[in-house]
């Protein structure tokens, strides 16, 4: 499933499905929803130009479906579209109960600015029990055969998202089980490596001390070294007061990963 929207990521972000979708033949779910209208009130109260305004937006839209499809077309890809109005997390966690991954793009600002990524990563991760692709800014393509890096520490959110990423896995040229944590509380790396075996993947196991860095640093240290090509993580999160509270590894690896993250909840 593609979240499909007006900025600059948005042709990398298809491409990344794209490519997904040619690994085993799937078909692309494109998402769409419609722009926020701004509101320009005058001092009478009147709205001023709001059906231009409207106008321009569904304009917009049209352009980025037509040019969209018309890529997938070329592409040799088969998809369907779905349009909604109101808001973008709520339509991505509607739609995602029958997809089986859903891409979006790695936030540039909290409150982004025209045509920057909409910072949805945290809030559609922790709502959906899909698993979530985050495309790094500027990357536009996925390498499924490479080298790809299992986060592990034995948590439930990490068992979680190495059994939703198996079918990727197994595409894998080699599979990392990085452990970063000193004290995984939780099941040991031996035992993340033995599911992944009895799943035709065959794992490197790797201790990797933080050595006084963020377990996040870590990772894009280990991945950097091993030339991961994406990778594997639980996400950790919860909701408070309608706020999505992540917790600090994952909320720094979104912000500062230079690969495909990879994501469940």
């Amino acid at each position: 499933m593609l979240h499909v929207h007006q900025d600059a990521e948005q042709d990398n972000r298809l491409q990344v499905a794209i490519d997904l979708a040619r690994l085993s033949g799937g078909r692309i779910a494109c998402v769409q929803v419609a722009g926020a209208l701004p509101h320009s009130v005058d001092f009478h109260g009147e709205m001023l130009g709001l059906a231009a305004i409207i106008d321009t937006i569904h304009d917009q839209d049209r352009m980025l479906r037509q040019d969209t499809e018309a890529r997938l077309r070329r592409a040799g890809i088969e998809w369907d579209w779905r349009c909604f109005d109101g808001g973008v997390v709520e339509a991505l966690i509607a739609q995602s109960r029958l997809a089986d991954i859903i891409v979006v793009s790695q936030p540039i600002a909290r409150r982004p600015a025209a045509g920057q990524p909409l910072p949805i990563v945290g809030d559609v991760v922790v709502h959906t029990s899909a698993p979530v692709l985050m495309v790094p800014a500027g990357r536009n393509h996925f390498d499924a055969a490479g080298p790809a890096i299992m986060a592990w520490n034995g948590s439930a959110e990490a068992a979680h998202a190495m059994r939703l990423a198996v079918p990727l896995l197994q595409r894998a040229s080699c599979v990392h089980l990085v452990e970063v944590t000193d004290d995984a509380p939780g099941a040991p790396a031996s035992e993340a490596a033995t599911y992944l075996a009895r799943h035709n993947i065959i794992c490197e196991v790797h201790e990797w001390p933080p050595k006084g860095r963020q377990i996040a640093l870590a990772l894009l240290h280990a991945a950097a070294e091993l030339e991961a090509r994406y990778l594997v993580m639980g996400a950790y999160g919860h909701n408070r007061l309608r706020e999505t509270i992540l917790g600090g590894v994952t909320r720094d690896l979104i912000h500062s990963t230079t690969v495909p993250l990879l994501l469940a909840h």
